[in-house]
């Protein structure tokens, strides 16, 4: 299959983007969202996104089957596979739904002034607006990130202007002409590139054109971006977080342990483990039917065996020397210490568990590489893990229903923004607010009419 040359991304390797074709893409985004994009019905961008979603889901589908055979990804067909069978089966029109209403209040907002029972009682109504263009800056490997980007700016109507990562713009362009095929007017409201970050000319050619700059990376990456911005310029910023599971004692006892530890594996393998919703560490209760350690030990046997079913795939020179370092470190505490085991895969670095009993939180170096800490209680959880909060994205929890909820309200409390299930740390559903934050609501900007 061979992609047309729709996007800049499309262009052979050695054509390069300067400043003036960055502002002519612009200029044919804007013209184009005016005639496209801007009086269209949210009924028909949803169908066209539902109806892209179940193509992608095809076994069958030429952009799937491209994604997965092309080695262009750096994920393996199996864990790329599982990805986007996850997003694409959250496209539906109950889920559309549902995220209109939760981040805006009413269905319609969108389209027309809208009013709840409320504003209704007090003569008012009020609308959302997208901004006519979004420049979303991506990182990482990941796709889901800036397929979701691409779904929220749709729905605002708005153009879009994707500056990927270098290596990153493939899976985001399939997406993009996958749109395209099914209806050209939309694919002309989207734009891909790709360059090195870093290039000041390009980047402040690219900001002075948008209202609304998207950016994702580590902290040092947005505070570059947003001093780059005029001053007027709306800036959405995600910056580096990362995850924990948390298991309580009860739950790890009778038929269902076999099952919690499948769903910690499900969570170390998704993605590779490269995500801010990967777990770092599982925080496992003593005084279970098994203990911390024996947890370890299952989860170790459980990624041994996922190993056959979904490979973890090649990695770099450099992240295969730092999991070698790192386990050549464990490897000699756990000889000389009781408190420390490790296992690890055999002539590989394909997977790694690491148990203490030093609850201190530690940054895994990812690639299926998972620390398990013995922990007394919640309080001493939250206390060793000190040292990340305010960056923690998703924390998830294996309680029983009578703990359930006291474990989240007191994660909450502490600051964690998502809480959910072990095995559900990265599917979040679509109407997860990132961050904390209402995703279609960070885009937007309200009319209120008082009437």
């Amino acid at each position: 299959m061979e992609l047309p040359n729709y996007y800049l991304a499309d262009l052979p390797p050695e054509a390069t983007v300067n400043p003036q074709l960055i502002h002519d893409a612009c200029t044919a985004l804007r013209k184009n969202r005016a005639q496209y994009l801007q009086e269209r019905s949210l009924s028909q961008i949803t169908s066209t996104l539902c109806a892209t979603a179940t193509e992608w889901l095809d076994p069958e589908n030429e952009f799937r089957k491209l994604a997965l055979e092309s080695g262009l990804t750096g994920f393996p067909r199996e864990i790329l596979a599982r990805g986007l069978d996850q997003f694409f089966g959250q496209l539906t029109p109950a889920n559309f739904e549902a995220l209109i209403q939760q981040d805006l209040g009413h269905v319609n907002r969108l389209i027309e002034f809208s009013s709840n029972l409320w504003e209704q009682n007090h003569d008012r109504a009020s609308i959302a607006h997208g901004p006519e263009l979004i420049a979303h800056i991506t990182g990482g490997k990941i796709p889901n990130p800036v397929f979701i980007s691409l779904v929220l700016g749709l729905l605002t109507r708005s153009a879009q202007f994707f500056k990927c990562a270098s290596g990153t713009s493939f899976l985001p362009r399939l997406f993009a002409h996958s749109i395209y095929r099914l209806d050209p007017k939309l694919g002309a409201c989207i734009e891909i590139a790709e360059w090195k970050g870093g290039n000041s000319e390009l980047e402040k050619a690219l900001f002075s054109e948008a209202p609304l700059v998207t950016a994702t990376g580590d902290d040092d990456t947005l505070r570059v971006i947003r001093d780059q911005l005029p001053i007027i310029t709306k800036f959405v910023g995600y910056g580096h977080r990362v995850s924990f599971g948390y298991v309580t004692h009860e739950a790890l006892s009778g038929f269902a342990l076999h099952k919690l530890v499948a769903r910690a594996a499900d969570d170390v393998i998704a993605w590779n483990q490269l995500g801010c919703l990967s777990p770092h560490v599982f925080y496992v209760e003593i005084g279970g039917a098994v203990s911390p350690a024996e947890f370890a030990e299952q989860l170790a046997h459980e990624l041994r065996a996922r190993e056959a079913t979904y490979p973890r795939g090649p990695v770099g020179v450099a992240d295969g020397s730092n999991i070698a370092s790192r386990r050549a470190f464990y490897a000699v505490r756990a000889a000389h210490d009781t408190n420390t085991k490790c296992w690890t895969s055999d002539n590989s670095t394909a997977w790694t568990v690491i148990f203490e009993n030093d609850p201190q939180f530690q940054l895994s170096c990812l690639h299926r590489f998972v620390f398990v800490k013995a922990v007394a209680s919640l309080p001493q959880t939250l206390c060793a893990a000190d040292a990340v909060r305010g960056k923690v994205s998703t924390v998830g929890i294996a309680a029983l229903e009578n703990r359930a909820a006291a474990v989240a309200g007191q994660f909450a409390s502490w600051g964690v923004s998502r809480i959910c299930p072990i095995g559900q740390m990265q599917n979040p559903p679509l109407t997860w607010r990132h961050d904390g934050r209402p995703s279609l609501g960070d885009l937007i900007t309200w009319t209120d009419w008082e009437q």
